[in-house]
Order: C-alpha cells, then sequence, then structure tokens
C-alpha cells in the first residue's frame, strides 16, 4: 500500500482507538444516553460515524454498495460495547481493503456520490471522511464528558 494511504489508515485507526477509550467500561444506560433535547447517545453517533465511513469508502470511492440505512444509524438503542467495537473494526477493515487498491493518481479520479449526485474527487471524499469521524470523536468525548458529570459527579 502507498505510504500516504498507510498514513491515511493510521490516521482513521487512531481515531477509532479513541472513540474505544472513551467508551470502554461504560454500561449500557450510558451508551444509549442522550444528553439533551435533539442529541444523540454515544451508540447513535458510533453507528452513524461507521456507517458513513462505509458509505464514503464503498459507494462513493470504491463504487461498491455499503446498503447504507441512514436513518436507521439514528435509532439504535441497546447496542452494546462488543457491537460498537465491531463495528469500528469492520469499518476500519473495509477502509484497509478499498485503500489497499488505490493508487496515488486515483487521488485526482472524480467519483459521484449515489445520495445526491455530487460530483467530487477521491481526496475529496477521502478528506470529508477522516474529518467527519474526527468531528465524531470530539463528540463522542463531550458526551462521555457530559455522562460523567451527570452520573458520576464531579
Amino acid at each position: 500500500m502507498n505510504p500516504f494511504y498507510v498514513d491515511y489508515l493510521n490516521s482513521l485507526a487512531e481515531l477509532h482507538t479513541e472513540i474505544i477509550q472513551t467508551i470502554r467500561y461504560l454500561p449500557q444506560e450510558a451508551l444509549d444516553w442522550i444528553p439533551f433535547s435533539g442529541g444523540n447517545s454515544l451508540s447513535v453517533m458510533i453507528v452513524h460515524l461507521t456507517g458513513a465511513e462505509k458509505y464514503w469508502m464503498g459507494d462513493v470511492i470504491a463504487g461498491e454498495s455499503s446498503g447504507r440505512d441512514r436513518p436507521a444509524e439514528f435509532q439504535v438503542k441497546n447496542v452494546g460495547i462488543e457491537d460498537l467495537e465491531s463495528r469500528l473494526n469492520e469499518s476500519l477493515g473495509y477502509a484497509e481493503l478499498v485503500l489497499s487498491k488505490l493508487e496515488l493518481d486515483d487521488l485526482e479520479l472524480n467519483r459521484i456520490s449515489p445520495r445526491d449526485g455530487q460530483e467530487m474527487t477521491v481526496s475529496w471524499a477521502l478528506d470529508h471522511a477522516l474529518k467527519h469521524t474526527a468531528i465524531h470523536v470530539g463528540h463522542i468525548q463531550i458526551t462521555r464528558q457530559l455522562w460523567d458529570q451527570e452520573k458520576v459527579g464531579d
């Protein structure tokens, strides 16, 4: 695999590790807890971000349907830590598979988003996917802090 893609995959893996460290040892109640009206639980955010990663890697970059049901990602409950970790590992494994097939010149190739028909380059899609995951890592960490304040105390 090209060193650029190795570095990309390592960055994605670091973000997944941050998530796992943030949720490790939490009870199911914490995973399903919604910190405020209109907010999302930890489980929802993780299911959503792994769905998004598979969408950008599969549907957009590789041209393979992920079968993603985006609205369903925001309805999940009672998803345990093992399942969430499995989803993260599966998503990372799929990213590795897709990235291993790419060359540096592929970054300039145009792709079409099946969701909205928007045209973008592979490099834009990769950048967007990584930033999207990073933003949600921050949301997950803040939600964990709010849970700790709410349920554990200062």
